[in-house]
């Protein structure tokens, strides 16, 4: 049975792991709230009524390609496509393509920049390996203009950043439902977190600084998560009704 993603793929290491996900999660809802396109997450009134649940669908959409069969992971392309041309009819207006590219290339930066953050740097090979797997996707949507490798797709992907993203009504009603949804706690621990992931750029839209707290409580939640305490922390940081949710990321990569 062919895979969409081998099974000693990094990629499958990466999106293995509930908490290399949750940073993930992180830096994307970040990304999300500048995004000039944000309004069509709107439009459906789904994303400011659980903008968590959106987020979560998202990264979970993401991970069942990352672990299905070729065909089924296709199947569930296609469907996404067809569900984002639904609501395109429905606007009377089609989503712009750089938008899409814009979805994909978070999912590109933060499958990344996460792992890297948890685990270890990644081989330049490694990080090929990243792109292509999402570069497939975004092929498998019809996606133009995605570059074949992952040197070029960088210059791309800053001059997304510089052109596509920029502070609006949404970035500060979108910050203010995860700050509903997630109680003050927990909204502090995101913010923190997305300084740890988030691009330069996005960081001095957000008006966030370099310090994280999150600096100084990684390197023990990792020596925690080798004692196989990780899950005692993920669970007290997260609503309760996200917990289940949460332990189903977790799979084994191999």
């Amino acid at each position: 049975m062919e895979l969409f993603v081998k099974n000693d793929s990094i990629v499958r290491e990466i999106w293995g792991k509930s908490d290399t996900v949750l940073f993930i999660f992180a830096g994307a809802s970040a990304e999300f709230a500048l995004n000039k396109a944000v309004d069509w997450l709107y439009f459906t009134g789904k994303l400011p009524s659980d903008p968590l649940g959106r987020l979560f669908s998202t990264v979970k959409y993401a991970k069942s390609i990352v672990f299905s069969p070729m065909d089924d992971a296709n199947a569930s392309i296609d469907t996404l496509r067809k569900i984002h041309g639904a609501v395109e009819q429905n606007r009377g207006a089609a989503i712009p393509d750089w938008a899409y590219r814009d979805v994909l290339f978070m999912l590109i930066h933060y499958s990344i920049a996460s792992y890297e953050l948890l685990e270890r740097k990644l081989t330049y090979e490694e990080k090929e390996e990243v792109y292509d797997v999402f570069f497939r996707v975004g092929t498998r949507m019809g996606l133009v203009e995605l570059p074949p490798k992952y040197t070029e797709w960088l210059p791309v992907r800053a001059s997304h950043l510089k052109e596509n993203l920029k502070q609006s009504k949404y970035t500060f009603d979108l910050f203010k439902q995860y700050k509903k949804h997630l109680g003050w706690f927990r909204y502090e621990v995101l913010v923190e977190s997305q300084k740890l992931v988030v691009p330069k750029h996005v960081k001095k839209l957000l008006y966030l600084n370099d310090f994280s707290l999150l600096t100084i409580v990684i390197p023990i939640y990792k020596f925690s998560r080798n004692r196989n305490m990780g899950k005692f922390f993920k669970n007290l940081l997260l609503p309760s009704e996200y917990k289940t949710q949460i332990n189903e990321l977790d799979v084994q990569a191999g």
